[in-house]
C-alpha cells in the first residue's frame, strides 16, 4: 500500500483543528486533519444535555461567522455549537478526514519529516500540528477507593438528573463544570453537597455588559501569564439559564449545602478542609475587584452605562458557611453519587519526539515547540487568557499558521543553481 504524505497535518477536529485548517488553507498550505470521531464530537458527547456556550453568541465565536438565528446575547447550546463548527469548516472546504484515530508519530531520520500511524494506514508529513484540545483524559483524584459503596462518575460523563441513582449527590469541584451540575441537580430536586476548592468568581453581566465584554475593554483577554498563586484557581461562570452569576451564598440559600475543599476518605465518611470561607471570601474579592475596575473604566472613559449598586449587595451567609462541616458520613446523608468535576489532563503520548518537559508538558513558544516540525493549538494559555475560547484559539491558530508559511518559505529557498537531492 503507498504511503500518503501531506505537507501539514492537523491531529483533532475540534474548534483548534477547524481553525488551524481555516489560516493553513488561506496561506496555500497543503494539509490534511484527522479527527477520532466527528467534527467537535466533544461538545456533542463530552457535557451534560444542558450545556450552553459559557459566553454570548456575539462574542464566542469565530471572527468571519456569527451564530445564525440565535440572539447576539444568547449562550447557545452545545448542539448548535458543534453544528457552527461544521458550518465554518463547510466554509472554506476543511479537508477533514473524521474516524480516523492516530496512534503514533515518529520522527524520521534524514527527512526532516515524520512517520504517522493511524486507524487508517500510515501518512508521513513534514510537520504536525497538535490541535487535541485541554480537555482530554477526565481526572478523578485518588480520594475515594473505586470499590467503595457509592457511585462515582467525572462530570464529563454526567448527562442529566435522571441518570443518577435515587439520592443524595456530592459535587466536588466549584469551577463552571461543578457550579452549574449543582445548580441543576438542586432545581431537580436532589438533596446537592457541594465541595468549594479556590475559585474566581466573576459577575456574569455589570452596568449592561456581559463581563467577556468587560475583560475585553480591560485587556484583560490577552493577559499573557497567570497570576502567581493563581495555577489551581478556576473560574466559576454561567451562562445557564440565560446567563447569571454563580453565587455560592444563593446556590445555598436555594438548598445546596456548601463544603470546603475534599481531603479524604475513610470507612464511608469524607472529610473536608477547613478552607471554605477562605475560599469563598478569596471568590468574593475577585468579584468586587472586577466591579471596581469596570467603575474605574467607565469614570475615565465616560461611557453611558447605568450604575448598578446592587451587584454590591450581598445574600445572606447560609449555616455551612457561618458553620463549616468537617466530615459528612455518606450513607448517613443518603450520598448515593460523588460527581467529580475535577478537571482534565493532556495525553501526548502517541508523540514520540523530543517535545516535552520532564512532566510530560509540551515545551513551546506560542505554539510553536522545541522540537522543529512540531506544533500545539488549544493549550491553556497558549498565548493568553483567551486561549481556549473559540475566539481565542482562532488567534493562536493564526499565529502558527504564520510560522508555518515563514518555514516553508525558508525551505522552499533556492540558491543559484542549487537543486535539492530529491530534484535531481
Amino acid at each position: 500500500m503507498a504511503i500518503e504524505k501531506v505537507d501539514t497535518l492537523v491531529v483533532g477536529a475540534g474548534q483548534a483543528g477547524v481553525a488551524m485548517s481555516e489560516h493553513l488553507t488561506s496561506h496555500g498550505v497543503p494539509h490534511l486533519v484527522l479527527e477520532k470521531n466527528r467534527i467537535a464530537e466533544a461538545w456533542r458527547t463530552g457535557r451534560w444535555d444542558s450545556l450552553v456556550a459559557n459566553g454570548p453568541a456575539w462574542h464566542d465565536r469565530f471572527p468571519n461567522l456569527e451564530f445564525t438565528g440565535a440572539d447576539p446575547e444568547s449562550f447557545p447550546a452545545k448542539e448548535r455549537v458543534a453544528d457552527y463548527m461544521v458550518e465554518y469548516a463547510e466554509r472554506f472546504n476543511a479537508p477533514i478526514r473524521t474516524g480516523v484515530e492516530v496512534k503514533k508519530a515518529e520522527r524520521i531520520n534524514g527527512t526532516g519529516g515524520f512517520r504517522v500511524e493511524t486507524s487508517d494506514g500510515v501518512i508521513e508529513a513534514q510537520r504536525i500540528v497538535a490541535a487535541t484540545g485541554a480537555f482530554q483524559h477526565p481526572v478523578i483524584p485518588p480520594v475515594v477507593p473505586q470499590g467503595a459503596a457509592v457511585n462515582q462518575l467525572h462530570s464529563f460523563h454526567y448527562r442529566n438528573p435522571e441518570q443518577l441513582p435515587e439520592g443524595a449527590v456530592l459535587v466536588v469541584g466549584a469551577g463552571s463544570s461543578g457550579a452549574q451540575i449543582a445548580d441543576e441537580l438542586n432545581r431537580a430536586g436532589r438533596k446537592v453537597y457541594l465541595s468549594v476548592g479556590p475559585h474566581d468568581r466573576p459577575p456574569r453581566m455589570y452596568r449592561g455588559r456581559d463581563f467577556v465584554w468587560w475583560l475585553g475593554v480591560l485587556g484583560l483577554w490577552d493577559q499573557a501569564a497567570l497570576e502567581p498563586g493563581k495555577e489551581h484557581v478556576t473560574i466559576s461562570v454561567s451562562g445557564a439559564y440565560g446567563g447569571q452569576t454563580m453565587d455560592f451564598r444563593r446556590l445555598a440559600g436555594e438548598g445546596v449545602t456548601l463544603l470546603g475543599l475534599t481531603e479524604s476518605y475513610d470507612g464511608g465518611t469524607i472529610k473536608f478542609a477547613g478552607d471554605l470561607q477562605e475560599n469563598i471570601a478569596n471568590g468574593d474579592a475577585d468579584y468586587l475587584k472586577m466591579l471596581d475596575l469596570a467603575d474605574e473604566y467607565v469614570a475615565r472613559t465616560g461611557i453611558d452605562l447605568p450604575e448598578e449598586p446592587q451587584a454590591r449587595e450581598a445574600f445572606a451567609d447560609p449555616d455551612s458557611l457561618t458553620n463549616p462541616i468537617g466530615e459528612l458520613d455518606l450513607a448517613a446523608e443518603g450520598i448515593t453519587t460523588i460527581l467529580w468535576a475535577t478537571g482534565f489532563r493532556q495525553d501526548f503520548g502517541w508523540m514520540n519526539v523530543d517535545a516535552f518537559d520532564e512532566k510530560g508538558r509540551p515545551q513551546h513558544q506560542r505554539g510553536v515547540s522545541v522540537e522543529p516540525g512540531i506544533y500545539f493549538l488549544g493549550l491553556p494559555w497558549q498565548s493568553r487568557r483567551g486561549s481556549t475560547f473559540i475566539w481565542g484559539v482562532w488567534h493562536d491558530a493564526k499565529h502558527v499558521a504564520d510560522q508555518i508559511a515563514i518555514q516553508r518559505h525558508y525551505e522552499t529557498y533556492r540558491g543559484p543553481g542549487e537543486r535539492r537531492a530529491d530534484e535531481a
